[in-house]
């Protein structure tokens, strides 16, 4: 305990980052031995380290500051790994910049077991967060934990096939672990710290600005065996979360999407520059080595996990407004009154569940059963 106060201490000092930290790191032994340098040391033997970031090194002050973060963590059930720590992922250990600490709200295993990124847009189509969905459940199915960063869009869509596969999934926030972002999620925030786990670098009550989400996707590329781009505009941060995949040695997989749609722009170029064309989930097994488990591909119906799964009382009402005939999207929308965004939401979990079935043009129709 008195090691992770060390770490999470001089870790609070201001302005720090990774590369800072471990430049004081290469000269001194550890932390602590930081902590207790007097400052015209630490000038003269680590060039590179701001003067500001020196002066910032007040070891009473981070070590009280660092006593009041762990109590956070106590009270929010969670726990604070730093890079030496036995339970810190050996992946995410390898990449050039891994972070100093990682807060983790849930099952910390998960973290060191055999995951895969799936990512792409926050605007997603019903094609791809059906894609996504049942992408993530079928690799569930395989034995993977899906990574994905908690946004709106393809990121939910990954982590809802998981949970519905019964499978392990791990959200890595562009924020503080106690800030819900997007506010949106919150129920899948909850159920991820249920049954999953969430995973931040940064310390509690960091708010999601926009600088910190290019930082957060190199954890979740680094997490991972590979990543897949479901859909990605042209210029997207999927793109970014792929480009840290190359640059750390994992796989770089991509869906195909329609050739006139302006959201897989991106992955069709990935496709161009080299990455591996998914297909089924078989596609992705045969380019990574892991202890697989058992299950289908994901362009196989549901064996389990999603089917058969209750309705929610919102489910229940909206099924109301559909047919056994094929519906299109603007019709479903007109006749419930909800957000487009929301009937997609509902559409896709009826659709994981077996109730709904997806039709060419973008029509939807109830099953008979």
């Amino acid at each position: 305990m008195n090691e992770l106060l060390d770490w999470l201490a001089l870790s609070l000092t201001p302005g720090l980052g990774v590369r800072s930290w471990d430049k004081l790191l290469a000269v001194f032994q550890d932390p602590r031995e930081v902590l207790e340098a007097d400052q015209g040391r630490i000038r003269k033997l680590v060039p590179g380290v701001s003067a500001k970031v020196i002066a910032g090194i007040d070891k009473d002050n981070l070590r009280q500051a660092a006593e009041q973060e762990l109590n956070r963590a106590s009270k929010a059930q969670a726990e604070i790994i730093a890079r030496q720590d036995e339970a810190y992922p050996e992946l995410l250990r390898n990449i050039d910049d891994p972070p100093i600490l990682l807060y983790v709200k849930g099952n910390v295993s998960l973290l060191r077991s055999a995951c895969l990124g799936v990512v792409g847009s926050r605007a997603a189509t019903v094609y791809g967060l059906r894609v996504a969905a049942e992408l993530a459940k079928s690799l569930c199915r395989r034995g993977l934990t899906v990574v994905s960063g908690l946004a709106l869009g393809v990121d939910a869509a990954a982590h809802k096939g998981a949970l519905l596969a019964n499978g392990a999934t791990v959200a890595v926030l562009g924020c503080g672990l106690d800030v819900v972002y997007p506010r949106q999620n919150n129920s899948l925030y909850e159920e991820i710290a249920c049954r999953g786990a969430l995973v931040s670098e940064y310390r509690f009550g960091s708010l999601p600005e926009a600088f910190r989400f290019p930082a957060r996707n190199r954890i979740i590329s680094g997490l991972s065996l590979g990543v897949v781009v479901v859909e990605a505009a042209r210029k997207s941060g999927s793109l970014i979360t792929a480009g840290f995949a190359l640059e750390q040695g994992r796989e770089v997989f991509a869906i195909p999407g329609r050739i006139d749609s302006l959201r897989s722009e991106g992955a069709h170029r990935l496709l161009k520059e080299g990455a591996k064309l998914v297909h089924t989930v078989d596609d992705i097994l045969e380019e990574i080595t892991f202890v697989s488990g058992t299950g289908a591909s994901f362009s196989e119906p549901a064996k389990g996990g999603g089917g058969g799964a209750p309705l929610t009382d919102e489910e229940k009402h909206f099924i109301a407004f559909l047919d056994v005939y094929p519906q299109t999207m603007d019709e479903i929308t007109r006749r419930c009154g909800l957000p487009v965004q929301k009937t997609n939401e509902l559409l896709l979990m009826l659709e994981l569940k077996g109730v709904v079935e997806s039709l060419p043009g973008n029509q939807y129709q109830k099953k008979n059963s």
